[in-house]
């Protein structure tokens, strides 16, 4: 990966055009296929949520079974934040009977107003799916905190007709204490809390998947931030063959927040021109990072492709920025691809037809794709992650129709913060 300066990235901007966004044209088998995709990673929510609490287990089996060990019964409240995105679109597509459906949306939400441990209003990463409880010490997490409000928004929008649940989503969401987050000295939001140890030392300083926590600070009609926050992360610039972008994390830090963010066609004045424009381009430089790396992993391709924070052969690892080598073993992660489909189809939508074709004997189960897999060793994951199928799922509703931000950009502290951050192009 190499660095460019701040002026560069401006005139590179200007004089490159992005890897190109126009409208794709979905043939009817692309439909179908996200059409069995997408419900097959809703099922995961359906059937890994607790009927009575809502959360929803962080992992489960390709065949639906729940995973041994020490992950039994343990749930993510970011999984659930996915979960109450998903329930929406399968009320809307009529998956499901939508009265079980908003019955379980009233759950989810009247147990983490009323049940759920919080911290002025922040939630813990990790908790038992059953009782709530917090595991592994797990931190009130900022991040999975604003993932989860951002289901709790989109629900809100959806079933606006029911005043139960606009209530509930008021309540939860007016109640958390961005301020308290905020590192006074540095003027960052902190990443996390334990009671043990106290604020966590990460803070977020740097473009990452933090856009969508930094929308909902800055519309808390109590607790909200200075829109100097907004400005102060760092927005550097990447480099990788033809592309230029800005944010180098690993491809889900461009995916996770604009699942729920339509951003597409707004400035802010920062280095990045158009958030939506430069999260295509992150995709392809994506693509062209693991085609740089086909000498060591000839299995990559133009149609099979992606790695993103996955399982392996060896364990659970964060890959690195896609400018890295940093252990990088020729795994492909499903997710990478699936979570780009509303960024850039027309390279996404074949490399996923390709692992199904190719690999769907091994890889494609009850909730779609496992989360990861080797092409060359034929090692397959026999997890599936809510957080992969709550991108592919969300990635191709967007894609396909733009519900999830048309529900999500639609709540009002959203329009309030946007409108004290943006303009139209």
């Amino acid at each position: 990966m190499k660095s460019i300066s701040r002026r560069e990235f401006f005139w590179l901007a200007a004089s490159i055009p992005a890897a190109a966004s126009t409208p794709y044209a979905i043939s009817p088998s692309d439909d179908a296929f996200l059409e069995d995709l997408s419900r097959r990673a809703f099922l995961f929510f359906w059937d890994q949520g607790d009927p009575g609490t809502g959360l929803v287990l962080d992992r489960a089996r390709t065949d639906g079974s729940q995973a041994p060990g020490r992950t039994a019964d343990v749930g993510s409240i970011a999984s659930t934040g996915f979960a109450l995105t998903a329930l929406c679109i399968a009320a809307e597509r009529r998956w499901m009977n939508p009265g079980e459906l908003l019955e379980r949306v009233r759950n989810t939400l009247r147990h983490l107003a009323y049940e759920q441990e919080h911290v002025r209003g922040w939630y813990y990463h990790f908790v038992n799916r059953k009782s709530g409880e917090r595991v592994w010490k797990s931190e009130l997490s900022t991040i999975d905190t604003a993932i989860l409000i951002a289901g709790v928004f989109t629900a809100q929008q959806y079933f606006e007709s029911d005043a139960e649940i606009y209530r509930l989503a008021k309540d939860i969401y007016e109640r958390i204490d961005f301020t308290w987050m905020l590192d006074p000295r540095s003027g960052y939001l902190r990443m996390g809390w334990k009671p043990e140890s106290g604020f966590l030392r990460g803070e977020w300083v740097d473009y990452n998947e933090n856009p969508i926590l930094h929308i909902l600070a800055l519309g808390s009609p109590a607790h909200a931030i200075s829109p100097k926050t907004w400005f102060a992360f760092a927005r550097d610039p990447v480099e990788i063959g033809p592309y230029r972008y800005c944010g180098a994390g690993p491809v889900f830090t461009h995916q996770f927040p604009q699942a729920w963010l339509g951003l597409r066609g707004l400035r802010d004045g920062s280095p990045i021109r158009d958030y939506f424009e430069n999260s295509v381009t992150a995709t392809y430089a994506h693509r062209e990072r693991c085609l740089e790396l086909r000498g060591m992993y000839p299995a990559y391709s133009e149609n099979l492709w992606g790695f993103t924070p996955s399982d392996s052969e060896i364990g659970y690892i964060i890959w690195g920025s896609p400018g890295s080598r940093r252990d990088v073993d020729g795994t492909v992660v499903p997710c990478a691809a699936g979570g780009s489909l509303m960024f850039a189809p027309e390279i996404c939508l074949p490399a996923l037809r390709t692992m199904h074709n190719q690999f769907g004997e091994y890889i494609y189960g009850r909730y779609g794709f496992a989360d990861a897999f080797h092409p060359a060793s034929l090692w397959v994951n026999p997890d599936v992650l809510g957080l992969d199928a709550g991108i592919t799922l969300l990635s191709a509703e967007n894609l396909r129709t733009g519900h999830v931000w048309e529900w999500f950009m639609a709540a009002a502290p959203i329009r309030r913060a946007v409108d004290r951050l943006f303009r139209p192009a």
